[in-house]
């Protein structure tokens, strides 16, 4: 069976990291997987979380929205409701946690970086999209306290970045948009780190459980799109 999109099994959606792109946040990045668009920007404060004070070490956190009309019918803004959804609180806590994996918080200092991702156009994998964009932002964040002498060296042990998987139509495939992903027997987010680290692994199966074989073949799917993704990281960066 083809996919929706036309594309290989392995094949990722055209991806694009656009850095710098918000004028004034220390770093940022619009990233492009497809039709999903989100902005990511990096905000540093010279101040951390309660929990913090006097440790020696830093935070980094990240908070995640939708714009009212990023879908197909207008969503209303949860700042309207007064409180944000289940959904938003986990999704905006699974992009810190793969950002901390890869950060050396006592190297940062007694200070936050706060990463904003707000979903400008969704077709799927808004979280994934978020999580390796953000990575490029706090990237650029960092490299600027370098540069004014804050730091001494980059607090980054390794790159992270993610993508999803799913099983349509009996395959395993790569990198799920909305017409795979509302379709899909299965699907997983994969986050993982540029050497290969497992940070986190989201797996579901939407309609019966799915064999130990074809977990195997998202996660090698997985490996393959983050090698990718972690290579057009370093070009937007200017590593490679």
């Amino acid at each position: 069976m083809s996919r929706p999109s036309g594309r290989a099994p392995h094949e990722l959606r055209q991806v694009r990291l656009e850095p710098g792109f918000a004028k004034y946040a220390e770093g940022s990045c619009l990233v492009r997987f497809g039709d999903t668009h989100v902005l990511c920007a990096a905000t540093v404060e010279e101040k951390v979380p309660p929990f913090l004070r006097n440790t020696g070490r830093g935070w980094i956190t990240a908070e995640y929205g939708m714009l009212p009309r990023s879908t197909h019918e207008r969503t209303e803004r949860e700042a309207a409701r007064g409180r944000q959804s289940g959904r938003t609180q986990e999704i905006q806590r699974l992009i810190g946690r793969s950002l901390r994996a890869v950060a050396d918080l006592k190297a940062l200092g007694e200070r936050q970086i706060r990463v904003d991702c707000d979903v400008l156009q969704a077709d799927g994998g808004t979280r994934t999209a978020s999580i390796t964009g953000s990575y490029v932002a706090l990237h650029l964040a960092l490299q600027r306290l370098v540069a004014a002498g804050s730091l001494p060296a980059l607090p980054l042990r390794d790159a992270v970045a993610a993508i999803s998987c799913g099983i349509h139509g009996g395959q395993a495939v790569l990198d799920l948009d909305y017409a795979e992903d509302s379709a899909a027997q299965a699907d997983a987010n994969f986050v993982l780190t540029g050497a290969g680290g497992i940070v986190e692994i989201q797996a579901t199966a939407e309609h019966e459980a799915f064999a130990e074989a074809r977990f195997a073949e998202m996660l090698a799917l997985a490996r393959l799109g983050i090698g990718q993704l972690v290579l057009m990281q370093r070009r937007a960066l200017g590593l490679a």
